[in-house]
């Protein structure tokens, strides 16, 4: 059984802990009050960017020549699989929920002998990413550096999506990321950026609008696609801030809770311990007396 001055180093050690992890919990809730106003503020705007390229697609007078970023390649034979996650750790699940969605998709992808190449967004992903699939990974970005996410950031992963596209490295793009409903729960997606999918937008046919495209719906299309990729990353890079926030949130007030009842634990064995020694000097001390 451990010593008195063993449990009193313990419990000093465990409250110094749940002084840090309150400290973490308050923080990542001021950070996700600025980050869920972004994720929020940034969907009408993507969804807006869908639907207008949903609207120019039903427009297209000669489908054959399409964009291919639009179409695509014809082909279901390469894959880039683009998996977002976090450069920081200590929030819950966050991190190992998307690679574990990304790792179910590169498992059917290679099952059905087609090729894969993976970009990570985020170190922590990268690393649990390269254990298993390592030889895959042809590119891998970090942004442990910038304070707050900006659409620089998308964009430049946008440019590297769209030029290993236009290389022909492959023929179909998804990203992976966590999307945020709110502090407690956050759903890891799985979107198909490249060809766009548009089978999945909802038109906006109960507000009527009619589209008036000049120049030529084709010319609009292969200036506004790669900007498309641009926002869906970046979307989906907003998204990830605010769930990583709120998973981390989450994450340090269980370990506070922890902390505390692992406080009292010890404060009760510390105080039998401390009982038991008291007792046993007394008995001591009367023994010693008696003998006399």
């Amino acid at each position: 059984m451990p010593s008195l001055d063993d449990l009193k180093k313990r419990i000093k050690s465990v409250k110094s802990t749940q002084k840090i992890t309150k400290a973490m919990k308050m923080v990542a809730a001021a950070k996700l009050r600025k980050a869920q106003e972004s994720a929020e503020k940034g969907r009408p705007y993507s969804q807006k960017m869908q639907n207008i390229i949903l609207n120019l697609t039903k427009s297209i007078n000669d489908p054959q020549n399409a964009p291919k970023l639009l179409v695509g390649t014809g082909e279901d034979k390469k894959y880039l699989c683009v998996v977002l996650t976090a450069d920081r750790g200590l929030c819950g699940g966050f991190n190992s929920n998307i690679c574990k969605l990304a790792k179910t998709n590169f498992k059917k992808i290679l099952g059905e002998g087609k090729e894969l190449n993976i970009i990570t967004v985020g170190s922590k992903g990268h690393d649990q990413i390269k254990r298993e699939y390592g030889k895959y990974v042809i590119k891998k970005f970090s942004f442990k550096d910038k304070k707050n996410i900006s659409f620089n950031e998308a964009d430049e992963v946008g440019k590297e999506i769209i030029s290993l596209f236009n290389q022909n490295k492959f023929d179909k793009c998804i990203i992976f990321y966590n999307n945020f409903k709110n502090v407690i729960t956050q759903i890891p997606q799985a979107q198909q950026i490249i060809p766009a999918e548009t089978k999945n937008l909802k038109e906006d046919n109960d507000q009527n609008f009619s589209y008036e495209f000049e120049p030529e719906e084709d010319e609009i299309l292969e200036d506004l696609l790669p900007k498309n990729i641009s926002t869906q990353v970046f979307k989906a890079l907003l998204e990830n801030a605010a769930s990583e926030q709120g998973s981390r949130m989450t994450a340090m007030d269980n370990a506070t809770r922890n902390a505390g009842d692992l406080v009292d634990k010890l404060t009760i064995d510390y105080n039998r311990s401390r009982q038991a020694s008291i007792t046993k000097e007394l008995i001591e001390i009367i023994s010693g007396a008696e003998s006399l």
